[in-house]
């Protein structure tokens, strides 16, 4: 009997992945690929930030209770990715608008003038506006919207299990 219920162990450690895998990818695009992030790519990597540590610790927990509060918090996380992701989408596709501030974040200020004016020169801007890479149609935010739901509806699954 307790081998069969240990198996929501395997479904945590999957998310677990997946969310690091997602995370990980939206890095290596940043620093490997040079892909800046805008303002509501940056907010959407939140979630994750929450997710990967609460699968890990969900994966931990003892079968039952507890484990399946752990996927229901998890649940309720994607849910929270899935709709960033679909409102950054939205924005892409200008079925909304963005926010206004939304470009490139700078660095800290360094304190001297020339220096602010030095690095103004060399900013580059992001829009949320424009998708950075589309892939099968999908920007990025697409995507995350896509996998959020899919990880959200295991994590659902797995939380209303017996």
């Amino acid at each position: 009997m307790r081998a069969a219920t240990d198996l929501t162990r395997l479904p945590a450690l999957l998310i677990l992945g997946l969310a690091a895998a997602a995370l990980g990818s939206a890095l290596v695009s940043q620093h490997v690929f040079g892909l800046l992030p805008c303002k509501l790519c940056l907010v959407q990597r939140w979630p994750y930030y929450v997710a990967i540590p609460l699968a890990a610790v969900t994966a931990l927990l003892p079968p039952g209770r507890r484990r399946r509060l752990g996927f229901g918090l998890l649940a309720l996380v994607f849910l929270v990715s899935a709709g960033l992701g679909l409102h950054h989408a939205g924005v892409e596709w200008g079925w909304w608008p963005g926010p206004t501030d939304c470009g490139g974040g700078m660095g800290a200020a360094s304190g001297a003038v020339g220096d602010f004016l030095k690095e103004l020169e060399t900013a580059r801007v992001v829009s949320c506006t424009e998708a950075a890479l589309r892939v099968l149609g999908l920007s990025m935010a697409g995507w995350n919207a896509l996998v959020s739901l899919a990880l959200a509806a295991l994590a659902a699954r797995l939380g209303a299990a017996r």
